[in-house]
């Protein structure tokens, strides 16, 4: 093969990769509210795409990201996957838009919206406006009347929410249909972001915290969130906003842009004073830059400015790429960065004894939430940026989301500046003040073991696993969450309260807790009291595959502990596996295994296995568990994507594998088939599609099972 051809090949592999990568990357953001790449990351590979697809049109793909906008659908049947930062809900109608929803392009430099104003006919007006970071809304009023509220769903399609915006105060109702000056059109459609203010965004935080919640990451999902959920009273009560900034329909009033907009303020709808004309290069940049300080102070989340057309003639003249509009593009604000000092490095045992340092940082401003702490993730992170208590160190939030420390200011630093180090024993070594990087602690900072770091792991563990209290409480955590133990009222503020007056030492002790000395803590009480004891008693019927993973055995996941349990359906067998017998399980490595071993090498650990025995907690697998149903799936890997209506994607996984298949999470080859349901990934559909995998549905599943 000659150098050219190979060069193809590897770009045609980064083609098929990079529309993988950003498939996931969309999912994760519309419908997960949960991203994983910052903006700024994902348009760069997006050009990167274009650029590519460009070079090679044989490659030209309509389903690729370059040619659609992400989507937030969930549908009528759907579910909605509860992840951090998301809510669960059943689904709304789906309706077509009447104008598809598309995307803006983006800029990150001056430089390009300098180059995208030169194209543009020559004394064109230019519509500044603020871009604020929330949920794309479509607005419907038929005859004045509010009747539709529409996601941006996949740009064609979107979820009907009107329920929720009706809870929108600053959103109207009825239009003033008597108004002469500016009468109201049989349709129009108004389009803007909904959002929650940073005071609205704080408020919800605490509350959640206080419940023990998972905490929103930033306003733009706890608006998302919110505006999916099912309750209008809960919607309401959290206190959504919203900002329109654009108009649709026939016979609207007014040819321009801006004028349309003031129209739209003249009826009553949120249009923000930001918005302003400008004539020409230098009004756009004083605009830029006023309002890259001034958003600062504003009462909501904003991460650019959109530019616009303001002749409407001249939009429609100028009309549209495949996913955004030509006549319209968003300049994103870079990340903001702030330089502060760090005071200190405090550091934070986990449930497995990973010890993770924090700084400690001077109160700073960044996106509209004051920063005091930031992880420094490991010692080999310290050592990279050579950072140092007392240090000045620029921080920044990464996609607007969590701040980082990503360099340390060395012009500020003294000359003798000393290293960090948990171990104050070393005060009069002056051989240390010169260190070329950080010192990290050599004993846990909770309960004071010498530190120990496994080979190839960048972490420090503290391997006192039986008395480090985080380890304790953190176990005791794990032990009772949903997918474990599942029991209600045991959260981890209760669990330290009752760590701390010495009720709790280890997970056994859960099940001798008494009614009296449960209720006379400070904030229980008898009722609550009587709901924990019934979460512990019904507890005694979780089956062993999931005790085996409450139990908390270090890289023993859920997934990981159904198949130990399937090959030793007791603890007494487990507890005697040796290494070959346990590394011939699927996806049983042999660091996993050394941790069973480990485990159960424990006298610690044998005594609290042998209390839960005692206690009634199912130590074996009843003989309905231990049988499979049948093995019609038997030899199978199967992949389960998309939404369900007659089961959960976890009930379905329990199914094949009760039936003797596998569940795999990607699709190749040796996939056998693919279980989907509604809004399947698109990237495991065409990738099904390429490889021949066939695609079953939920009824013909269900059907292949009962073996009609």
């Amino acid at each position: 093969m000659d150098l050219f051809s190979q060069l193809n090949n590897v770009e045609h592999e980064e083609i098929l990769a990079l529309r993988q990568e950003l498939e996931q990357a969309n999912y994760q953001y519309y419908v997960l509210n949960a991203p994983t790449m910052s903006d700024y990351d994902f348009d760069q590979k997006l050009r990167r795409l274009q650029d590519l697809e460009a070079l090679h049109p044989d490659m030209f793909d309509a389903n690729s990201p370059t040619q659609h906008v992400g989507s937030d659908l969930i549908g009528a049947k759907g579910e909605r996957l509860k992840a951090k930062g998301t809510e669960k809900g059943k689904g709304f109608e789906q309706v077509t838009h009447r104008y598809p929803m598309l995307s803006l392009s983006n800029s990150y430099s001056q430089e390009e919206i300098a180059d995208w104003l030169r194209k543009l006919p020559a004394n064109v007006e230019i519509v500044c406006e603020l871009k604020y970071d929330g949920l794309s809304i479509s607005l419907w009023y038929e005859n004045g009347i509010l009747t539709k509220a529409l996601t941006r769903g996949d740009g064609v399609k979107g979820d009907n929410v009107v329920a929720n915006i009706r809870t929108i105060t600053s959103i109207p109702q009825c239009l003033p249909i008597t108004d002469t000056r500016y009468p109201i059109p049989a349709f129009v459609e108004l389009r803007g972001e909904v959002l929650l203010s940073w005071e609205a965004f704080e408020r919800l935080n605490k509350e959640r915290e206080a419940q023990e919640e998972q905490l929103f990451a930033n306003p733009r999902n706890a608006a998302s969130g919110t505006l999916k959920l099912q309750d209008p009273n809960e919607v309401a009560r959290r206190g959504l906003d919203c900002y329109l900034y654009y108009m649709l329909g026939d016979n609207l009033p007014a040819n321009t842009h801006y004028d349309r907009l003031q129209i739209a303020k003249a009826w009553g709808f949120p249009i923000s004073d930001s918005v302003k004309v400008c004539h020409n290069l230098e009004e756009v940049m004083e605009y830029i830059a006023y309002w890259d300080v001034e958003r600062k102070n504003l009462p909501v989340a904003t991460d650019g400015i959109v530019l616009k057309v303001n002749n409407i003639a001249q939009q429609e003249e100028l009309g549209y790429t495949a996913k955004s509009p030509r006549w319209a593009i968003a300049y994103k604000f870079p990340a903001e960065k702030q330089l502060t000092r760090l005071n200190a490095i405090t550091y934070q045992v986990g449930r497995t004894g990973v010890v993770t340092p924090v700084a400690n940082l001077e109160p700073v401003q960044l996106s509209g939430t004051i920063v005091q702490r930031a992880t420094l993730h490991n010692e080999d992170f310290i050592r990279q940026l050579d950072i140092r208590e007392g240090d000045m160190v620029w921080v920044e939030k990464g996609g607007e989301i969590i701040p980082k420390i990503v360099s340390v200011e060395p012009r500020t630093r003294n000359q003798e500046p000393r290293p960090i180090s948990n171990d104050r024993t070393d005060e009069g070594d002056k051989s240390l003040l010169l260190a070329p990087y950080s010192i990290f602690p050599k004993n846990c900072p909770e309960c004071g073991t010498p530190l120990v770091r496994v080979e190839g792991e960048a972490a420090w563990r503290c391997p006192n696993e039986a008395s480090c209290p985080p380890q304790i409480k953190g176990k005791m955590e794990h032990f009772v969450s949903r997918k474990a133990m599942n029991i209600d009222g045991l959260g981890s503020e209760t669990i330290d309260l009752l760590y701390s007056q010495g009720l709790l030492h280890n997970i056994a002790d859960i099940y001798a807790l008494q009614q009296e000395d449960i209720a006379r803590q400070e904030r229980l009480g008898e009722k609550s009291a009587q709901n924990m004891l019934t979460g512990i008693e019904q507890s005694k019927q979780v089956p062993w595959a999931r005790v085996l993973f409450a139990l908390g055995i270090r890289m023993v996941g859920e997934t990981t502990a159904k198949k130990i349990a399937r090959r030793f359906p007791s603890i007494d067998q487990l507890q005697w596996a040796t290494l070959e017998q346990l590394t011939a399980i699927d996806d049983v490595g042999e660091q996993i295994a050394k941790n069973i071993i480990t485990y159960f090498n424990s006298l610690s650990n044998l005594e609290i296995i042998n209390r839960l025995r005692q206690a009634g907690v199912q130590m074996e697998s009843q003989e309905e568990e231990q049988a499979p149903q049948s093995d019609i799936l038997q030899g199978k890997s199967i992949v389960v994507s998309g939404v369900f209506a007659h089961h959960s994607r976890d009930e379905y996984k329990s199914m094949i594998e009760a039936h003797g298949g596998k569940n795999v999470g990607s699709v190749s080859k040796k996939t056998s088939f693919i279980l989907a349901g509604e809004n399947m990934g698109p990237e495991k559909r065409k990738k099904a599609e390429a490889l021949g995998v066939s695609i079953l549905t939920e009824e013909e599943f269900l059907l292949m099972l009962n073996n009609e």
